[in-house]
């Protein structure tokens, strides 16, 4: 599989809640070639803490991003540790990193794709979580330019009770004593929110290795998070509280209007046990989309079902999805 990582420079960039993220940069990775009539790509946008190492995997001629065919490109959000973000910024260390929006995202991405490898229509924007956050506001913002979208457990503007879930998160984290125990609470509460009542019931978590729900909390969860540096996830978690499609010029705050005006084909995929990203979010959102259709991915893993890494089922279930909204 070819691959190819890169740097975008964005320079100094205005951004939509006011200030300026400077001297911003995207960093982002391809995979497989870009047709002559660049008709053939993908932009597979990062979720909440991941890097492009993180989701790479459903890019693989077994899946349904097959990099034989596709030309597939993932850039990493604002704030995600890699593209620029507190930790790795001079705004940063000053203490004084902005506010950076979805809207900011993928204004910024649709950028890269353009002055970057010279593309103005995609084939397909496919997002997990707040990469579906983002697949939506390409989808609304930039019209007939995207053919398709699959919003995989997420959502056109971050519900209330998704809003009050990190704020749980938030607070665990600053109110904590150092960085480490904050990020080690996170992981725990994170824990319950992400996966399921009968994934715990069954004790699932057994088929992925561990030897205790206690080993389990410590090697997955409180693990994952140390990876990352505080001061990014607290400002991607704003990115994501604040995620709305309708949040700008263009439909100033009407979301009906908003995905009335989407062009696309929409995939809505909500998992059925998500506890954060509901199905009935999507539910409410199908009506009013010209060319939307939901599927729910039956799995008891949680918001984890949409990137089911230790699921096959569930990775079976996405791919015949995908695959068919390739086919349309």
């Amino acid at each position: 599989m070819r691959t190819s990582e890169g740097v975008f420079d964005c320079g100094d960039l205005a951004l939509q809640r006011g200030g300026t993220l400077e001297k911003a940069r995207i960093v982002y990775k391809t995979y497989g070639t870009l047709a002559p009539a660049r008709d053939n790509v993908i932009v597979y946008p990062t979720s909440y803490s991941a890097h492009h190492t993180d989701i790479e995997w459903l890019i693989d001629p077994r899946h349904c991003l097959d990099p034989s065919r596709y030309f597939i490109v993932i850039p990493n959000m604002f704030t995600n540790g890699l593209s620029s973000s507190p930790s790795n910024t001079e705004q940063g260390a000053a203490g004084r990193f902005p506010q950076v929006t979805a809207y900011d995202n993928v204004m910024a991405q649709r950028r890269l794709m353009a002055e970057q490898f010279g593309v103005d229509r995609v084939k397909m924007v496919y997002g997990w979580s707040m990469g579906a956050q983002q697949a939506y506001h390409w989808a609304a913002l930039f019209g007939e330019a995207v053919e398709r979208i699959v919003v995989n457990c997420g959502s056109a503007r971050t519900a209330p009770h998704n809003f009050v879930f990190l704020e749980g998160v938030r607070a665990a984290v600053q109110n904590a004593r150092t960085s480490e125990e904050g990020l080690k609470a996170m992981g725990r509460i994170y824990a319950g929110w992400a996966l399921s009542q009968t994934f715990y019931r069954r004790e699932m978590w057994r088929g992925l290795g561990f030897a205790s729900l206690e080993d389990f909390l410590v090697r997955s969860w409180e693990a994952n998070f140390l990876r990352r540096d505080a001061r990014d996830l607290m400002a991607q978690l704003w990115t994501w509280q604040n995620a709305d499609i309708s949040a700008n010029d263009l439909y100033r705050g009407d979301l009906e209007m908003a995905l009335e005006g989407i062009k696309a084909r929409v995939l809505l995929m909500p998992s059925a046990t998500d506890l954060y990203f509901q199905t009935d979010d999507n539910r409410i959102e199908l009506p009013l989309l010209k060319r939307g259709r939901l599927v729910e991915i039956p799995s008891v893993w949680g918001h984890r079902a949409g990137n089911p890494t230790g699921s096959p089922e569930d990775a079976a279930f996405i791919d015949k999805q995908v695959e068919a909204l390739l086919g349309e």
